[in-house]
């Protein structure tokens, strides 16, 4: 028999494929949400993080007496890698490859909406006001793509297809590929935004990357360059940011992540007219539930079966290598 734990939230209803794998028999099923976690994990195997930023596991981890694998149903695990965890032998999954190219349309639609004019636009519909205007090109700009795992590939896939040059940064230098013309070391980005004309964050939030957008890069970027998060909003300073948007440092920026979530009513980025804000929704196309708990299922069997997962969280590094 194996017990599997799904956490979900009051509100968010599991997926019926999920629930049913206890119809086999030889799996029992947990559904629980972040106040009852304590009581469930003791015997349970796997646990299925469907309330992806919750943090109620690092409150109860002296309960889990079994715990083998945690899937995180998210691409980002910053909120669970806890010390306990990092250094236990419990394998951590995420759900990579899920949102890779929903993100990837979502940062091209930024892109598109900054150089075709597009908020000007709607604005002057608005006023019902005909005012025409020059807008600008996509093909023959440079991308500099902060974060070169699965997301930050694809982003580079779309941008690349429409005559963007893209640049990778990572946690080391090293040569070019199919992906990226070079990958520069992310701890040296002000060393290499000069002609850089999109910076797009879709780094993970780790120690190496808290903070990693401060005002040294905001002030090293060219004064028409244009900035979007899709990744983690900690990754900025948001301050440096504000005053980089206010003094005309950089063009404008794309942030579907901020710091904090959600972004409080009284925030200046709100009033800023050369930003766009999202609500961290830039993976959510439809059927993404569907797709999530599709990929765990898959998961799962293999973790029956005694078969290596096609990928696991580098836990100390904080991402999938």
């Amino acid at each position: 028999m194996t017990t599997l734990t799904i956490l979900t939230t009051p509100h968010d209803e599991v997926p019926e494929r999920l629930t049913d794998l206890a119809r086999s028999g030889d799996v029992e099923v947990r559904i629980v949400t972040a106040d009852g976690l304590a009581e469930a994990l003791p015997g349970t195997e796997v646990l299925l993080l469907w309330d992806f930023f919750s943090t109620a596991l690092a409150d109860t981890f002296d309960r889990a007496d079994a715990l083998r694998w945690v899937h995180a149903a998210a691409a980002g695990v910053d909120s669970l890698l806890f010390d306990e965890l990092v250094d236990s032998e419990v394998v951590v999954t995420n759900a990579r490859g899920v949102f890779d190219r929903p993100i990837a349309e979502f940062v091209l639609g930024f892109l598109l909406m900054h150089a075709k004019s597009s908020v000007a636009s709607l604005d002057d519909q608005s006023r019902q006001r005909w005012n025409r205007r020059s807008t600008s090109d996509l093909a023959g700009t440079r991308a500099l793509v902060v974060g070169t795992g699965a997301i930050g590939r694809e982003v580079a896939r779309v941008l690349a297809a429409l005559g963007v040059e893209v640049v990778g940064a990572g946690s080391h230098a090293r040569d070019g590929d199919d992906d990226f013309s070079t990958v520069i070391d992310s701890r040296e980005l002000t060393a290499h935004l000069s002609g850089i004309d999109w910076v797009i964050d879709v780094a993970p939030l780790t120690d190496r990357t808290r903070g990693l957008f401060d005002a040294s890069v905001f002030a090293a970027m060219e004064e028409h360059a244009f900035f979007v998060n899709v990744g983690r909003g900690a990754t900025v300073e948001t301050a440096a940011l504000v005053d980089a948007l206010d003094s005309g440092t950089i063009a404008g920026a794309a942030l579907d992540v901020v710091d904090v979530e959600p972004l409080p009513a009284d925030h200046p980025l709100w009033r800023a007219d050369n930003v766009i804000i999202t609500p961290h929704m830039s993976g959510d196309t439809n059927g993404w539930r569907m797709r999530l708990a599709d990929q765990f299922l898959e998961l799962f069997a293999l973790h029956r079966a005694g078969t290596p997962f096609p990928h696991t969280v580098d836990k100390k590094a904080g991402f999938v290598r």
